[in-house]
């Protein structure tokens, strides 16, 4: 059956449409003038908005703040020479978002270029890639610290040993020398001791993870001097945990105090709780888990050592131990748990996923 040329474009037309529309792939498409023209229905539940809510918007209102600008779209146009960035976080919302590769190309519809957009989300493979990867590093960093803290705290107990038994045979003048020795042989103990982290196993029983939380909100309302008081955002339906309440607390301590001793009077601290489902938590999948997030609005942690935030002896602050942190990531690792962190400027999140019993 022979078809005219039109006949044939139409047909063309239609299939390509409706192929597009039944893509996984997210697909957008931006006019001349990178206005937003069309998106297919993957794209629509990517950035959950239809089209009818954007159609006619400009690029920036999804790609704001991305490498993904105006300069290189018009190139694009201008050249037609195609280009794929990865880990680009899309932003669209407050509650909303997410990490994607993009690949542009430069395509043409009733002879007028547009560019063709292609959104791949990489989220979920990226943060498994990244939690391996940093749950090896941390383990490592561990062995090492503590491998090198028994090696320290052996001639230490034998040096604080031998200024005891040398301030025996001293006058009271040269005793200062040998009380100074082992006033700093306990320091540096004290230190060791630190690095080597919480060694008892903890104790579990079913807790409400609110009481520990308010036991929180209790010890920093009488300690911190800024007078920050904490909000609370927390959701009663959460069942009782298995957890050992005071290693928790400790955890969730050592977290806000960092937050405290990084923000002005003028930010805020929330303790926020919610159920979470199918986490991946240490490379197994959780169906549910009791999420505690601690959400300040201060000027965020620095990029150069987001990656090994919880290393010890990794510190954002100048007079900071580097400690606070890593302990709270081995009190959360005895519970088979996950911390977790995402800042920038504004909002700085800590995520704690403790799980819960099937």
């Amino acid at each position: 059956m022979l078809h005219s040329r039109q006949e044939i474009q139409e047909l063309k037309l239609r299939y390509q449409q409706t192929l597009a529309n039944q893509l996984v792939t997210a697909v957008l498409i931006l006019d001349d003038n990178l206005n937003i023209c069309y998106l297919n229905p993957a794209a629509e539940a990517l950035l959950i908005k239809s089209m009818y809510k954007l159609y006619g918007n400009p690029a920036d209102l999804i790609f704001a703040n991305t490498s993904i600008n105006e300069t290189r779209l018009r190139q694009l146009l201008s050249t037609g020479q195609e280009f794929t960035d990865s880990d680009i976080i899309i932003e669209f919302s407050e509650n909303h978002r997410f990490t994607a590769e993009i690949t542009a190309s430069a395509v043409e519809f009733d002879r007028i270029p547009h560019v063709l957009l292609e959104f791949k989300q990489i989220d979920q493979q990226k943060q498994i890639s990244l939690e391996v990867f940093q749950q090896q590093q941390w383990i490592a960093a561990r062995d090492l610290i503590k491998g090198l803290a028994h090696e320290i705290k052996n001639p230490l107990g034998g040096l604080r040993g031998a200024a005891q038994l040398l301030n025996k045979e001293l006058t009271q003048e040269q005793q200062e020398y040998t009380a100074m020795i082992i006033e700093q042989a306990d320091r540096l103990t004290n230190l060791v001791d630190r690095l080597l982290g919480p060694n008892q196993l903890p104790e579990i029983q079913r807790h409400n993870i609110h009481s520990v939380l308010e036991k929180v909100n209790q010890v920093v309302s009488f300690s911190n001097d800024q007078s920050i008081e904490l909000q609370r955002d927390y959701d009663p339906s959460i069942p009782s945990v298995e957890c050992d309440q005071e290693k928790i607390q400790q955890a969730v301590l050592n977290i806000v105090n960092n937050a405290i001793q990084a923000i002005s009077k003028d930010n805020t601290i929330t303790l926020k709780t919610r159920i979470a489902s199918n986490k991946t938590i240490n490379g197994q999948r959780v169906k549910l888990a009791a999420q505690i997030s601690i959400i300040d609005d201060g000027p965020g942690i620095p990029n150069s050592i987001q990656d090994t935030l919880f290393y010890p002896m990794v510190s954002g602050r100048s007079n900071g131990t580097g400690l606070g942190l890593s302990i709270a990531q081995t009190l959360v690792n005895q519970h088979h748990g996950k911390l977790s962190c995402h800042s920038r400027p504004g909002h700085t999140e800590f995520i704690i996923l403790l799980p819960l019993e099937q």
